[in-house]
């Protein structure tokens, strides 16, 4: 018999995408933004960039090295998590502080828990948290131009007009990577084009984050204060970057609709009712940690499992 049949274990099928080659698509994505960052606030944004990048892949690899664990830094999953924290702040930031962030990003949240994928939630978005409890005069302070000014979503917040154009590519006050909405579009369309995420979690996201503001605002069907919200204040980066992240979203068909209309409906409590007008960071914080409850109640019964109907009358 020249041909054997092999038998093995689950998955029968496998994809040929590594983790380092799914990180790697995920920093290409993330180039129009970094590069719109960098283009908007100069060289500072690039100097924060790379000191943020460099300290989470040194952390992890240091950690590694100490616990005598096997090196993962050439997964690129240290890179996305650095890259991803460095868009997440302000240009004017000290360059020490990121440092700080990265040590905690990657220690605290990932490592600390097992490393990647065992981390319950975003290392980026948890480090950020950090940060702004941590340092929240210097995470809010936003230039552009060398002006310090306000964001576009607190302006609204204020009962100001926006410039949405403005917003959309990326020439008004924020952090490095989530002023221009264009050019988050086209990294997250490479990524569904890629087959990398799917448009369940983002699109429910967005979706139930429009019909709140609409319902609860206040401002109704007003066109321009719904693109202004969707523009500003790092939604979309969150929504197709830091929502999607494999380690801490469901993995059921069921669990990523709901997990999206949670991460709407608490996006639009924290930015309505709160005293902030951002609440990206933390509705996704939160639903990380809700995603064990979404599987457990979304797991797909199996192929010939009947549900035991209960007996009348307490019979055995």
């Amino acid at each position: 018999m020249s041909e054997l049949i092999n038998v093995s274990s689950n998955p029968h099928v496998r994809s040929k995408d590594t983790t380092s080659r799914i990180m790697a698509y995920v920093i290409l994505a993330l180039l129009p933004t970094t590069c719109v960052g960098i283009w908007n606030f100069g060289p500072r944004a690039l100097l924060l960039i790379c000191i943020t990048i460099a300290t989470c892949v040194a952390s992890e690899y240091i950690f590694n090295k100490i616990t005598h664990r096997k090196q993962t830094v050439g997964d690129l999953s240290a890179v996305v998590t650095g890259l991803l924290l460095a868009l997440n702040f302000p240009v004017s930031l000290p360059w020490w502080m990121p440092i700080i962030g990265g040590v905690f990003a990657i220690i605290v949240v990932k490592m600390l828990f097992g490393g990647l994928g065992q981390n319950f939630m975003n290392p980026a978005l948890g480090a950020r948290c950090f940060m702004l409890i941590s340092f929240t005069s210097a995470m809010s302070n936003f230039t552009y131009d060398g002006v310090s000014t306000a964001t576009p979503l607190a302006l609204m917040r204020s009962g100001e007009s926006v410039d949405t154009m403005k917003m959309l590519l990326g020439t008004t006050a924020g952090t490095i990577g989530e002023t221009s909405a264009i050019a988050i579009i086209i990294g997250a369309m490479l990524l569904i084009l890629l087959g990398v995420i799917d448009l369940r979690i983002p699109g429910m996201y967005l979706l139930s984050f429009v019909v709140f503001i609409i319902l609860f605002s206040g401002h109704g069907l007003d066109a321009t204060y719904i693109t202004g919200q969707l523009c500003g204040g790092g939604l979309m980066l969150g929504a197709f970057f830091m929502a999607t992240d494999y380690a801490t979203s469901p993995i059921t068909s069921k669990g990523k609709y709901i997990y999206g209309i949670l991460l709407g409906i608490m996006t639009g409590i924290f930015r309505t009712f709160g005293s902030m007008a951002e609440g990206v960071s933390y509705a996704i914080i939160f639903c990380n940690i809700l995603v064990p409850l979404i599987e457990r109640f979304t797991i797909p019964r199996g192929f010939g499992v009947v549900k035991e109907k209960k007996k009348k009358g307490g019979e055995a």
